[in-house]
């Protein structure tokens, strides 16, 4: 019976990354996937690269930043090897501050990532919001927008407002050209047949059980996401956690370069023209189906945003299923049982994380030690 050096459950942008990894390295590897590759979290995720102070926790920030400054080598390599482009934009984000944000411990450093003074502390918010719109770099016309979108953002008060150096990328195009290169580089699949067991030899990993046969490897890694906790014999605390998109088509492709992030809504541009406008976090069980009310509330936002967006056809609209943990943050590393690895619990960062998460647990698998301490992403936290 045919055996792999490595077996890969789950067939998302973390599974696929991680295959490719291995495979460059020289080991055989076998990805298992409940469904179709790429077709969960993946294909429902905007790709919004978030490396913020603000908004990512303080544990994954190191991990954050890594993975970001990766982005431009790692997809590259992609669009070179599976021939496809996975439209990865560095126009960066509009940020529109909620007014909390202005007392949170990581607001000077995101005044020195933009190489902007750090304020004392003890000054009041009159003063914070006059220095502010002083030194915001949307108050001069220094964004590089267009006449039309700088018309459209000039609607808001400067004040509460950012512009960062972040990066997009199109998690469909992104998956498609990963899945594409796995393919090129010799990575073996098997779809729509979903794992149930790991499977062990004294108390060694000897591959896995799916539904309807069984794969032999010495090492597994399980890259499951949302349905990492229902594989035996480990009951990881992943969960599903629901998030609600829609897509529309810009009346014109200059409307809007940069992604807005705002309290109410956030406003994804790809290079065809295209809009997403999400998204919704929700603990919805498995439960994928949209509701109306909640894809009619997304749209008001986007209108309140851009209300150029009134003539903009709604081309679709979907749900899919982050996977969450009981602390917001992924889980990877080894676990207790010899050849047993996880990669899982990504949450909304997903796709950011999926070079540095290759990185990393390539490392881990081959026994060397990673760049990166992984130490507040270990599984034995849930112990």
């Amino acid at each position: 019976m045919k055996s792999w050096d490595v077996i890969v459950v789950g067939g998302g942008i973390i599974g696929l990354s991680l295959a490719i990894a291995l495979r460059k390295r020289g080991a055989t590897v076998l990805l298992v996937e409940r469904g179709e590759p790429g077709r969960e979290a993946s294909h429902a995720a905007g790709g919004m690269l978030v490396d913020c102070p603000l908004e990512t926790p303080p544990p994954l920030q190191a991990l954050a930043t890594a993975s970001a400054r990766m982005y431009p080598e790692f997809a590259h390599e992609l669009e070179v090897e599976s021939g496809m482009k996975v439209d990865l934009r560095d126009q960066g984000t509009i940020l529109f501050l909620k007014k909390e944000y202005f007392g949170h411990p990581q607001f000077a450093a995101l005044f020195r990532t933009f190489d902007l003074e750090a304020h004392e502390p003890n000054l009041g918010m009159p003063t914070y919001e006059k220095e502010l719109e002083q030194k915001f770099l949307l108050k001069e016309r220094d964004l590089e927008t267009s006449d039309e979108e700088f018309s459209e953002i000039c609607r808001f008060p400067f004040q509460n407002v950012f512009r960062i150096k972040e990066r997009s990328v199109d998690p469909r195009a992104l998956t498609a050209a990963a899945l594409k290169t796995a393919k090129n580089r010799g990575v073996d699949f098997s779809s729509g047949d979903p794992v149930t067991a790991v499977n062990f030899s004294d108390d060694h990993v000897s591959g896995v059980t799916t539904t309807k046969t069984s794969f032999l490897a010495a090492k597994v890694v399980n890259c499951a996401g949302a349905w990492s906790g229902q594989i035996a014999p480990h009951a990881f605390p992943t969960r599903p956690v629901k998030g609600q998109m829609l897509c529309l088509a810009m009346p014109s492709r200059t409307l809007l370069k940069h992604v807005i992030r705002s309290p109410k809504a956030y406003l994804i541009p790809r290079s065809d023209g295209r809009l997403l406008v999400g998204a919704t976090v929700e603990e919805a069980g498995f439960d994928k189906r949209t509701v109306p009310e909640t894809i009619q509330r997304l749209h008001r936002a986007a209108l309140e945003l851009v209300p150029k967006l009134a003539d903009a056809k709604i081309l679709e609209d979907w749900a899919g299923l982050r996977p969450g943990t009981p602390d917001g943050l992924p889980i990877l590393g080894a676990t207790a049982t010899p050849g047993y690895y996880v990669a899982t619990g990504h949450f909304r960062d997903g796709i950011l994380l999926a070079p540095i998460t290759a990185e990393v647990m390539s490392a881990v698998i081959e026994g060397r030690k990673p760049e990166l301490d992984l130490a507040a992403f270990s599984p034995q936290r849930f112990l």
